[in-house]
């Protein structure tokens, strides 16, 4: 498959491309700044600079053109206020997915974030609550989309931790911890599940076998 992942330089992403482009798939990451390539081409992705909060849907349909895939994992990042939660979380999720249906590119990933349906609680960080809400918006417009075969993830909170290859993956799963090596694997292992279009997935650490674990969650 030839894949293209927006926010190509995150953590979860660099692991994903080394996955995909491991076993045999082409994949492109979209980045914002150049020096950013280097680490990419490591990775064994083709690197493709572009900014998603000011590239219009033409700009980035033109770098999702011949993909069997896009996989949304972009994001502001920590540091970031809330202005960037809107335009990156939100607005440049709406972006790709505007782009991946223009460019006719039906199978459509999201790495979200556990809270992401409900009112963030009261005490929340307000830039938190903000994150909480532009990722929320975000999977609304797509799961409102019958232009894209879309599946939505969303891991527990993120370590650096090496990954296990167990995990617990299902609409609900409570919150706890997940690597960001296990992440990537059970991304590579949805975009190869067409029974998980649709679905809205929680991903912790847990006992199963990641390939075991989407197929249990897609049937």
């Amino acid at each position: 498959m030839r894949i293209v992942i927006a926010g190509g330089h995150g953590q979860i992403s660099l692991r994903l491309e080394r996955l995909l482009a491991g076993r045999g798939d082409e994949v492109a990451g979209i980045v914002r700044r150049p020096e950013q390539a280097g680490d990419l081409l490591s990775a064994g992705a083709e690197p493709v600079v572009c900014d998603l909060e000011s590239a219009t849907v033409a700009d980035v349909a033109r770098h999702l053109e011949g993909a069997d895939a896009a996989v949304f994992a972009a994001g502001a990042g920590p540091g970031s206020g809330i202005e960037r939660k809107e335009s990156v979380d939100r607005g440049a999720a709406s972006l790709f997915a505007d782009a991946a249906e223009a460019a006719g590119v039906r199978r459509f990933v999201v790495v979200s974030s556990m809270g992401a349906d409900t009112e963030p609680p009261a005490g929340t960080d307000e830039v938190f609550a903000a994150y909480l809400r532009a990722k929320g918006a975000a999977d609304a417009d797509v799961r409102a989309r019958s232009g894209l075969d879309w599946t939505i993830l969303r891991p527990g909170r993120l370590t650096d931790d090496p990954g296990t290859g167990l995990v617990r993956l299902a609409e609900s799963t409570g919150r706890a911890e997940i690597p960001r090596d296990d992440v990537a694997a059970v991304l590579a292992a949805l975009l190869d599940e067409p029974r998980t279009i649709g679905r809205t997935l929680e991903l912790i650490g847990g006992d199963t076998p990641v390939e075991e674990a989407v197929r249990a969650a897609a049937g």
